[in-house]
Formats: C-alpha cells, sequence, structure tokens
C-alpha cells in the first residue's frame, strides 16, 4: 500500500483520567482498511492524542505506506508538529520526538487539524477503549 489516511483521536476522562485511543486507516480508494480502539491508562488527553498518533504511525510503516495524510482533533497537537508552537511540556517531549523520528520513515506526509465532528470515528473508538477497560474492571470486582 502506498498512501493511507488516518484519523486519530485521544481521550481522557478526567484529564488525567481513563484514557483511551481510535485510530481509523482510510486507503486511497476511501475504504476503511483498518480500526484501533484501545485503553492506554491513566494520562492527560495531550499525551492520550500523541500515543494515538505513535501508534499510528507505527502501524501505517508496519503496512508498508510511504505516503501518510494524518486527520486529528488535537490543534494543539498539529501546531506543534508543523512546529507552529513549541512543545514545552516535559512528557510530551518524548513522544514529540517518537513522532518526529517515524515521519521521517515516509517519503511524504500531511497533518491537518479538523473540528471534532470531522473525527467523529476516530473519537467513538477512543471512546469505546475507555468503555471496554472499565466495564472489564466492573466485570472482574
Amino acid at each position: 500500500m502506498r498512501k493511507i489516511t488516518v484519523f486519530t483521536d485521544g481521550a481522557s476522562r478526567g484529564n488525567p483520567g481513563d484514557a483511551g485511543i481510535g485510530i481509523v486507516f482510510i486507503d486511497e480508494s476511501g475504504g476503511v482498511v483498518k480500526e484501533i480502539s484501545d485503553y492506554i491508562g491513566q494520562t492527560t488527553n495531550n499525551i492520550a492524542e500523541y500515543t494515538a498518533l505513535i501508534r499510528a504511525l507505527n502501524e501505517a510503516i508496519e503496512m508498508n505506506c510511504d505516503e501518510i495524510d494524518i486527520i486529528t482533533d488535537s490543534e494543539l497537537m498539529v501546531k506543534q508538529i508543523k512546529g507552529e508552537y513549541q512543545v514545552k511540556n516535559e512528557g510530551i517531549k518524548n513522544l514529540y520526538k517518537q513522532v518526529q523520528d517515524f515521519l521521517k520513515e515516509f517519503k511524504s506526509y500531511s497533518i491537518t487539524h479538523v473540528r471534532r465532528e470531522q473525527n467523529k470515528r476516530a473519537d467513538e473508538l477512543a471512546n469505546r477503549g475507555i468503555d471496554e477497560a472499565l466495564d472489564e474492571e466492573e466485570i472482574e470486582l
């Protein structure tokens, strides 16, 4: 696969709180190739957003994609990756570096900020990751 579009989202309830990631992979013909919904533990929303992006980039590399279009509703993350904002938070600096290292693996990439309504499926998947983890926790009790 040459080019992929990924919609990513991270969610945190409580910020910090229970967090999840959601990712949707779309191929060049507009079809959904893969979806990821995962619980990532207790963290902040911004760390969840970066974690979702890192996972998406890693998966895209494993899928042998050499071009990637990233779509996310995290304006902060987009502006940091584009170099418009500095990364000041110590917890995000390492994640930011991982993203930069992964992006070097692609022949080309773009990253675009969209409103939450335009990132609905990734948001649903991020929240499903949290819900499923909390449901399992209740069952174990």
